[in-house]
């Protein structure tokens, strides 16, 4: 597959890969953030796997201690872009053996009402019903390709077109956390509270992201979501057993 190597500042390198959203370019992207990690090279920091890119962030300083050792006279960015070039090569050559487990998270979300403002008029737009919008977007899983904009907010794929909506002319000031939106043809939820513009038709009691944790998003690049639909009384239950 089609790449590009390039610096994005002076801590960071991003691999574009062919510039489409699929699950086969999802997967591929996995597979390279996959091989450059198996690999423990000095001074990369973080990866950072989007739709169909990576960013590589690096210590330049640890990497320039690490050259001098070696009696190179090559720039950080330079000696990583090299490496990282000579991984994705090698990689391709080779068959895909992705260890990530692939994990389907079941969401409760609890659709219209003081939950889902906008439902109605998602349902108005596309000429259905309530039951129809929470029917189509229940009805399957969808994969997590990114985490982005928020913590822990997952950009999922594959939503049906015909529940598809603009995003609001004018963003809400406050969008409460665990919101679940629509924004065009894409779906996903709100792990905090922020400003945002995308559609709100439901809302999930669970908690997104927990700073405390090691592991600090309950969602993953690469996992699916299947959202199940919960009454008002269950969103309260859920919440409560949150906190005990």
């Amino acid at each position: 597959m089609y790449f590009t190597v390039s610096s994005l500042g002076e801590k960071a390198l991003v691999v574009h890969f062919e510039q489409k959203i699929s699950v086969d370019v999802h997967q591929y992207v996995l597979h390279i953030q996959q091989s450059i990690e198996e690999k423990h090279i000095v001074g990369i920091t973080e990866l950072v796997p989007a739709y169909c890119s990576i960013v590589i962030h690096y210590d330049p300083y640890e990497i320039w201690l690490h050259i001098n050792e070696l009696g190179l006279t090559d720039k950080p960015s330079a000696y990583l872009k090299q490496i990282v070039t000579h991984i994705i090569e090698s990689t391709q050559q080779q068959e895909r053996k992705l260890t990530h487990s692939t994990r389907i998270v079941e969401i409760p979300v609890c659709y219209g009402g003081i939950y889902g403002p906008d439902l109605q008029e998602v349902a108005r737009y596309n000429d259905c019903t309530v039951d129809d919008v929470i029917e189509i977007h229940s009805g399957k899983p969808y994969l997590v390709h990114m985490l982005g904009f928020a913590p822990g907010f997952p950009y999922l794929g594959g939503m049906d077109k015909r529940i598809a909506m603009p995003r609001k002319a004018i963003p809400r000031p406050v969008i409460e956390a665990g919101s679940v939106g629509i924004a065009g043809e894409q779906t996903g939820i709100y792990p905090i509270s922020t400003p945002g513009g995308w559609r709100i038709i439901g809302r999930t009691p669970l908690q997104l992201f927990r700073p405390q944790n090691d592991m600090p998003t309950l969602i993953q690049a690469g996992d699916y979501i299947k959202f199940i639909p919960i009454r008002a009384e269950q969103f309260e239950e859920i919440s409560r057993m949150q906190w005990t």
